[in-house]
């Protein structure tokens, strides 16, 4: 069987300010491996309406966003947008089952991964959770980094440390914009497949509770996790989500002409 390329070309739409990548969770699997076994370094950003609007807002992190290998709409309203931007048949890669799909990959072809994020406690239940689902899941390693901002010394001895232990393809649950920029950061200092995967370790771990299968079908798995944690999640769903849809229809009746 022929290997793939990750070299061909995406199909691409850009919504508002950002390209939000034509994908699949086998696609996304077959990049992710070509790029691993090629110790390929860079980033793959499971985009949701709130990735988007912090690139809205803010210039530099949206060149983060851009500079990503690979950009996936997690959220429905971006599948929507796909879908009105001429890709008809975009489905949902949403970050969690980007995560599950990858590690069933990695159980087949013994590339070894690494946890980075949540706390010492959640790790341990994540790893228990992914070798009782993946039996001969390599998992190289893990560490919680403390919730702040990092010193140059800290960001050093994270690359030392998963160079070291011969991961190839590393998970990050920081929450955005923070595992954002530090994996754009990171990707200069460690030749390994980094992917963003939001509240992952959170829902794994059974820390926080995911939304039922027919709300994130629906696109109301926001309304679902603004009622589980308010007083976090307020400003993002009920500024950003308006904004968003505002934003999106501009640039959808109203589009910009280029020559």
């Amino acid at each position: 069987m022929a290997k793939f390329d990750p070299t061909l070309d995406l199909d691409s739409r850009q919504i508002i300010e950002c390209r939000i990548d034509a994908t699949s969770y086998a696609d996304a699997c077959d990049r992710i491996q070509a790029w691993a076994e090629q110790q390929t370094a860079g980033y793959v950003i499971a985009a949701n309406v709130h990735v988007v609007m912090s690139a809205h807002w803010s210039q530099a992190f949206r060149q983060v966003v851009n500079g990503a290998l690979l950009v996936t709409a997690d959220g429905m309203p971006l599948v929507w947008g796909l879908r009105l931007l001429g890709i008809p048949e975009q489905s949902r890669v949403y970050g969690p089952d980007l995560m599950l799909a990858w590690c069933e990959r990695a159980t087949l072809t013994g590339l070894p991964i690494y946890l980075y994020g949540g706390t010492a406690a959640v790790l341990e239940k994540v790893t228990a959770a992914l070798r009782s689902r993946f039996p001969g899941l390599a998992i190289a390693g893990s560490y919680a980094p403390p919730f702040r901002s990092l010193s140059p010394e800290e960001m050093s001895a994270d690359a030392e440390r998963i160079q070291a232990s011969g991961a190839r393809v590393v998970f990050v649950s920081l929450g955005c914009p923070k595992q954002e920029y530090w994996m754009a950061e990171q990707q200069s200092q460690i030749p390994v497949v980094l992917i963003g995967v939001g509240a992952a370790f959170s829902f794994l771990s059974g820390e926080v509770s995911q939304a039922p299968r027919w709300m994130m079908r629906a696109g109301l798995e926001w309304l679902y996790r603004f009622w589980v944690e308010p007083r976090r999640l307020w400003q993002r769903y009920l500024i950003n989500n308006p904004m968003f849809v505002l934003l999106f229809a501009w640039q959808y009746f109203f589009p910009t002409k280029t020559d």
